[in-house]
C-alpha cells in the first residue's frame, strides 16, 4: 500500500533526522497536510496511526472532518481570513496562521463566544519574502505582549515557511532564525513555546535538525495533489 510505505519512509527520515541532532524523535510531531485529498486517504493514515492532520481551507474542512474518526486531530495550516474565525475555532484543535493583532482579535472574540480557549502559532516571515504572510520579526517582538494579552488565545510557538529551493540546505539559515527568534519571545514572555512548525516535504530534515517540533508533510506522504489556489493556499501548507 502506497500510504503505508510512505508513512514508514518519513517516520524513518524524521528518526534519522533526529540521530542527527541528538533528538528523540517522540520531539517531532507529522502533521499529515491533507488538503485536497479526500477522507479516504485520512481513513487510511489514521488506520496505520496517524493522528495529526492539517487542512488550509475553511470549507474543505467542514466537508471532511466530519467523514473521518473523531479521534483525529486537526491544525489550520492555511492563511486564515478574519470572516473565517468562527468556523476554525470550531474545527480546529490549534492555529497556525495568526499573523496579525486583527486576526488574533477575531480569534479572540470567537472564541470568547464559543466559550473556548484557542490554542494558536504565531506565523512569521523571517525570510522577508513579498509573497508569503507572517510577522516580520520585528514587528512580532513589538506586538508580541499585545497579542499574548488575549485571554482566550494560548500562543504555545510560530511557525514559518523558508522559500523554496531544490537544494534543502538553502532552507537552513531560516530555520535557524526562526528557533533564535522564538528563544528571544520566550524571553519576553517569561515561558517556554514548546511548539516549533518548520519544515515541509522538501526541508523537514534540516528543519528538524534546526529544531522543529512539528513538520507539515503533505507530498511526500500523499502524493501530488491538484492545486486549487486562492489565498489559503499560499500559507503553511506543503
Amino acid at each position: 500500500m502506497e500510504l503505508a510505505e510512505n508513512l514508514e519512509r518519513i517516520r524513518q527520515r524524521i528518526a534519522a533526522a533526529c540521530g542527527r541532532a541528538d533528538r528523540d524523535p517522540a520531539s517531532v510531531d507529522l502533521l499529515a497536510v491533507s488538503k485536497n485529498h479526500p477522507a479516504e486517504s485520512v481513513n487510511t493514515l489514521a488506520s496505520l496511526g496517524q493522528r495529526l492532520f492539517g487542512e488550509s481551507r475553511i470549507q474543505e474542512a467542514k466537508a471532511k472532518i466530519p467523514l473521518c474518526p473523531g479521534h483525529l486531530r486537526w491544525h489550520m495550516i492555511g492563511h486564515l481570513q478574519s470572516n473565517k474565525a468562527r468556523d476554525a475555532v470550531q474545527l480546529f484543535e490549534m492555529i497556525h496562521g495568526v499573523d496579525s493583532l486583527l486576526l488574533a482579535a477575531d480569534l479572540q472574540k470567537r472564541a470568547e463566544a464559543a466559550s473556548k480557549t484557542v490554542r494558536i502559532l504565531i506565523e512569521t516571515n523571517v525570510a522577508g519574502e513579498s509573497t508569503k504572510f507572517g510577522y516580520a520579526p520585528a514587528r512580532l517582538l513589538s506586538e508580541l505582549e499585545q497579542l499574548n494579552a488575549f485571554k482566550r488565545l494560548e500562543i504555545h510557538g510560530l511557525m514559518c515557511m523558508a522559500p523554496y529551493a531544490p537544494n534543502p540546505e538553502t532552507a537552513r539559515p531560516v530555520f535557524r532564525r526562526c528557533r533564535a527568534l522564538a528563544t528571544e519571545c520566550e524571553a519576553i514572555l517569561g515561558v517556554p513555546l514548546p511548539v516549533l512548525s518548520m519544515g515541509m516535504s522538501g526541508d523537514f530534515e534540516v528543519a528538524i535538525e534546526e529544531g522543529s517540533t512539528l513538520v507539515r508533510v503533505g507530498t511526500a506522504l500523499f502524493g501530488e495533489r491538484p492545486r486549487r489556489g486562492g489565498p489559503e493556499e499560499s500559507a503553511g501548507a506543503d
